[in-house]
Order: structure tokens, then sequence, then C-alpha cells
């Protein structure tokens, strides 16, 4: 099992993460802002503690000679007071930031998901992208809040620590700039070692969380068949694997903050032991070598601290990488999706302008479609095609049921026309324009689908009737109901149409789910009826309503419907057999009795 989106790797390891992503500034134009704020901030901060240094040095050397340099502690006092703000005030900016960027971020996965579609998730597993999407990116917080700030203090700082130390001694200034680079580039050979742990710590955590959201999916199956301690024996393992993943990632940032605080120890020595030499001899002022001890650990220490917090962020770094790369990924799809369709354009029309084409399009949306033709489908995943080869034309106000075997590519057909997968090769037109040409929201609201497995959500019955015309009337509501035969159902609940259902439907049967999909289907009263086996799984009585409902949903409008069940045969005009995901031409039959 591999993470979601996982970024491309170099032979031989991971891609080795840079301290700051600048697609991030592409994909949320909102974290400028106070990003920039961090950064002036930053200046500020360096400014104050320049301040600082150079006031208590004075107040030192004063106070060593028996006299209050008045002016200067004030100054102290100051500057001191105004680091406090500016922490405060930096605080308030990483934390603005980082809701900011994580509430962006979720809503721009979602929004790449809902592109991709559902095969595409399922493929990818459910449970990974709920990890990433939901813990994977509140862990950006540490990121924010921690890292970036000191990252910010770490070129500012030092930057101005060298400035001054070059007008107040040199000689030190020289040693401090020679020592200094020791600490990233220690930094940078540990943080590549931990990048590595921190990377099996994130799959171990998504490969958990994806392992535990399918188990409780799957929690009532389990138990019906005895197995749910086992699956509990295989979350335990996976849960120690977590656990040992992460020690390791710990003891290796406890470890590198150990070597950077060796680095910055012995860095700040050597330019302590001449300084103390030189001051005794009387080769330099009390009140330089005073600012000069002050300056040196300052420079040293936002560059400890930023490693010790890039520790503690790695995993916020590796989780808005495969974030930034899954969106970048579904807009690269999109695109290429859309070239395709302007390339086919301009194959088609000749000499017909863009313009033309995309009004031809507009007017297909607008109105029933005439004609739905696929030409030469072929669908290929990973491990196995779909389809190879399809052509099917559905005319206007045709019903076809198409039949086979299980895994012949039934529900591929139906997924291709929702927009939910999209050929590896070929196309699917829609009264001559090419699906992949119209705008998909629009072409949706022309479909009314009844999937196998209906998905209820935690609200009520009326709400999850409106779930695609959230703006129907409750007549229309009722008319509905009726229709789909729930109006006995409607009635024993509760509070009726005000009944808040749980998440999945819980409080009613399967068959008393698939109605409510029949009514949202009914209130959509679209041109175009897609079936994906309805009556699968259900009791004689449930079977009967739905199969009622269904003959009435599909009368008079387009149907592509799945059959497995003859009953559902009956009363269509054309019967289509996929075998092995091709059109079996000999089970190709005329209107049925």
């Amino acid at each position: 099992m591999t993470s979601p989106a996982a970024p491309a790797t170099a032979a031989g390891g991971s891609p080795r993460r840079r301290p700051f992503d600048p697609r991030l500034l592409r994909q949320v134009p909102a974290a400028r802002l106070p990003l920039a704020a961090l950064g002036l901030l930053g200046v500020l901060a360096a400014v104050l503690i320049i301040a600082q240094a150079t006031t208590l040095a004075t107040v030192l050397a004063a106070a060593a000679q028996g006299e209050l340099d008045r002016a200067a502690l004030g100054g102290f006092l100051a500057s001191v007071a105004g680091r406090a703000a500016l922490g405060w005030a930096q605080g308030v900016l990483a934390a603005s930031a980082a809701a900011t960027v994580t509430a962006q971020l979720r809503v721009d996965l979602f929004t790449a998901i809902h592109r991709r579609g559902p095969a595409w998730v399922s493929e990818q597993r459910a449970g990974q992208l709920a990890t990433l999407t939901g813990r994977g990116l509140d862990a950006l917080d540490g990121y924010f809040t921690g890292y970036l700030p000191q990252l910010v203090l770490s070129v500012t700082v030092p930057v101005a620590v060298l400035a001054r130390l070059v007008f107040a001694d040199w000689s030190s200034a020289l040693i401090v700039a020679v020592t200094l680079p020791l600490i990233p580039i220690f930094g940078a050979l540990l943080g590549w070692h931990a990048q590595a742990a921190t990377e099996r710590q994130w799959r171990r955590l998504t490969q958990l969380g994806g392992h535990f959201l399918d188990m409780v999916a799957g929690l009532a199956t389990l138990r019906a068949f005895g197995r749910e301690r086992d699956q509990a024996e295989v979350v335990r393992r996976m849960a120690d694997r977590h656990r040992v993943a992460t020690m390791t990632t710990l003891r290796v940032a406890f470890l590198s903050a150990l070597v950077l605080e060796l680095v910055a120890t012995l860095a700040v020595a050597l330019v302590a032991v001449p300084v103390g030499l030189r001051l005794l001899t009387g080769g330099m002022a009390l009140s330089t070598a005073l600012l000069v001890l002050l300056l040196t650990p300052e420079a040293y220490l936002p560059l400890r601290a930023a490693g010790s917090k890039f520790h503690a962020s790695m995993e916020g770094l590796t989780v808005l990488d495969e974030a930034l790369t899954l969106i970048a990924d579904a807009d690269a799809d999109a695109g290429t999706s859309a070239d395709r369709a302007g390339a086919a354009t301009v194959d088609q029309v000749g000499d017909a302008t863009v313009d033309q084409v995309g009004a031809a399009a507009r007017a297909v949306v607008r109105s029933a479609p005439a004609e739905i033709r696929f030409e030469a489908v072929t669908v290929a995943y990973r491990r196995t095609t779909a389809l190879h080869d399809v052509d099917l034309t559905i005319r206007a106000g045709e019903r076809i049921a198409v039949v086979g075997p299980s895994g012949a590519g039934k529900s591929t057909l139906l997924h291709l026309l929702l927009g939910f997968v999209a050929p590896t090769s070929g196309r699917i037109t829609v009264d001559g324009v090419d699906l992949t040409e119209l705008d998909i929201d629009q072409w949706r609201r022309q479909l009314a689908w009844v999937p196998q497995h209906a998905h209820l959500f935690a609200a009520s019955v009326a709400d999850n009737i409106r779930l695609g015309s959230p703006d129907a009337p409750p007549a229309q509501v009722t008319a509905a109901v009726q229709a789909a035969a729930l109006t006995d159902v409607v009635a024993a609940l509760p509070d009726g149409l005000d009944t808040r259902l749980g998440e999945r439907g819980h409080g009613l049967s399967s068959g008393q789910r698939q109605r409510v999909a029949l009514a949202r289907a009914f209130l959509r009263d679209s041109p175009v009826v897609l079936l994906d086996e309805p009556t699968a799984r259900l009791d004689g009585e449930s079977e009967a309503a739905v199969l009622a409902g269904s003959r009435q949903l599909i009368s008079g409008r387009t149907a592509l419907i799945v059959a497995h069940r003859p009953a559902l045969i009956d009363g269509v005009d054309r019967v289509v057999r996929l075998d092995a995901g091709r059109v079996s031409a000999r089970h190709l039959s005329g209107a049925a009795s």
C-alpha cells in the first residue's frame, strides 16, 4: 500500500525537501501577505537584537566603572519589550497563515479529488486520502508556527549580527563568518537522514489510517463472519510499526539537535577565547568585548532553533509536498483533457471556429441529447483493461440494458458517461460533440444516476432526496416520494421527511435506501437515466418496489441499465452483452417483448 499521490523519487531515494516550497504561494495566494509580514518582523527582530546587545554592553561597561547609563538602560528595556511584542506578533501571524493554508489546501484537495472522480479515489485508497486531508494537513501547524518563523530569523539575524561585528571587531566577525555555515551544512546532512525516517513514519500512518477506515466501513461484514478479532490484531501490528517509526524519527531528531548544539558551542568558544585573552592584555575595550560576546551566540541561535524545529515540522513538509503534488497532477490531467478536446475540435470542425464549436457544445447541454455514441472506447487501468474498443450508439429515448458477468465492464460504461472515468482511447459524443468539450457540471445535470449502493448522508430524509435538486419545493419532494413507493416508509418514521438519518442511511434498510435513491432520480427529472443494478442484494418485497419505480422512472427517457436480473430487462428496447470488456455482437437484440 502506498501513500496517495506519492511524489516522484530520484533513483535510490526520496526527493530532498526544501525548507520552503514556492508552489505554496501560487496555490494559496492569501498566504502571501502574512508570510511577507513574517519576513518584515524578522528584519525588525534582527534590528532589536542588535539594539539590545549594544545597550546591554554599554550598561555593563558603565557599571564596571561604577556608573549607571540611564539612557542605555532605557534602550535595553525598550528593546526587550519590543522583542517580546515581535515574538507575540510572529506567533499570531504564523497561526493565521497556518489556518489559511490548511483551510485552502483542504478545499483544493477536495476539489482535486472530486475532479478525479470516485474511480480514482477507489484506486488510490479512500482511507489514505482521508488521512491526508484530515490528520495530515493538521501537521502543517507545526511547520508554520514553529519552523517558518525561525527560518526567517535564521536569515535576517545572522546577517545583521555579522554586519555589526564587522564594525565592532573584524577578527571576531571573520571567525563567525567561517563557522556559521557549519550549522546549516550539518543540519542538511542530518536532515536528509531524518527525512527518510519521517517519510517512513508518514507511510505507516497512512497505511494505519487507510486500513482502519476500511475496517470500520466493513465492520458489519467482519462481525458476520467472525473476523473482527483478526482485523483488530492487524490494526495493532500496524500501530506498533507506526510507533517504532515515530520513535526512530524522534531519536534522529534528538541526536541531530545534540550535534547542532555542539557545533554552535564550539563556534562560540572560538570567538570567546581570543576575545577574553585580548581583554586581559588590554587589546580590546570592555564595551566592545561585551558586545562581541553578547552578539556571537545570537548569530547561531536562530540556526540552532530552526534545525530543531525542522525535525518537528518534517511531517508537515511531507504532507505539504504530497498535497501540492496531488493538486498539481489533477490540474495537469484537467489541462491534458482540455488539450485533447481542443485537438479533437480542430480535427472535427475543419474551418469552423472554436467559438462555433463552443456554442454547439452549449446547445447540446441545454437540450436533451439526441444521440450518445461510444466510438472505439478503451478504458485501461494499471493492472487491467475494463473496456476494449467499445462501439455503442444510444438513440434519444432508447432504453438499453447492459448484461454480462461481473467484472465485464458494465459499471465502467456508466462511469464514463458520468465523467468519473476518462477513456484511455476513443471518444464519447453527445449529439456529435465530444463529451470532453462539454461543461461536466452542466452535462451531469442532464443525468439521473441510481447506483448499486446509494450513499445517504447524515441529514434529513428530505435533504437526502433533494441532493440533486436542492431548491425543489415540498410538493415536488412529496411527488417523488410517491413515485418511488416510499410513502409508507416515510409515514413510519418518527418525523416523516424531517427524520434525520445516520451516515450511510443508518436507520433504513437496503431496500428503503434504494427507494430514496429512486426518489432522488424522480425529483431530478433528467432526460437521461443511468441505473446500475438497483435491485442487487434486495429482498423480494424491496425488489418489487424498486423494479416498479425503475420502470416508471425510465418511461419516456433515454436509459442505460446495468442488469443482472431478468426482471430489469423487461420493457427495454435493446440488450447489449459485455464479455471481458468487449461488446458481444451476437448478443445484440432488437426490441424486447
